[in-house]
């Protein structure tokens, strides 16, 4: 059903959105998809991560006490001496399974590194710009040249969280807190 007619822009403007949809029909039906996910929250998080073992720069056990305890707010070294392994291999770990906040370095600092790895500076001037220690801009240089791995942070993605606490709760006051 087809409708041909001419307004002005006076009526234009006046039709509602009811007169405009006046004798549109569907056709044809839409096919329903569903979205494939994959949810391995019941499985124990080393079964997850030895999934992921050739991502992780340690053992999936290691791992798995590293992210837990770090979760929990134990320090990366803290974590580290938990799980047996060095602190900057706990530190690569947490980065790999998607944890932020673990590099050495400053913002600016990562540039200076990305532009050492890009080869336009030496190894000795990206160290001495950074002001970093050999053992922070090693971190850091594994950092910048790894990122996370998709499927170990999905891995991790429930570990720490209740998924009942707000976790800006302790941020933000009451809802009547000035009046």
């Amino acid at each position: 059903m087809e409708k041909n007619f001419k307004l002005s822009r006076e009526e234009e403007s006046r039709m509602t959105l009811s007169e405009i949809a006046a004798g549109i029909e569907v056709t044809a039906e839409q096919e329903a998809r569903g979205v494939a996910a994959v949810d391995e929250t019941g499985a124990d998080l080393v079964e997850r991560l030895r999934n992921h073992t050739d991502a992780l720069p340690c053992t999936p056990e290691a791992a798995a006490t590293v992210v837990e305890t770090h979760a929990a707010g134990t320090s990366v070294g803290e974590s580290a001496r938990e799980a047996g392994i060095a602190p900057v291999t706990a530190a690569k770990a947490l980065h790999r399974c998607g944890v932020s906040g673990v590099t050495p370095l400053s913002p600016m600092a990562r540039q200076v590194v990305r532009d050492w790895q890009a080869g336009e500076l030496s190894r000795a001037e990206a160290v001495e710009l950074t002001g970093a220690d050999e053992a922070e801009f090693a971190l850091g240089s594994y950092i910048e040249s790894h990122d996370a791995d998709p499927g170990l942070s999905a891995a991790v993605a429930d570990v720490g969280s209740s998924g009942t606490e707000d976790p800006l709760a302790d941020a933000v006051g009451d809802v009547d807190e000035f009046f």
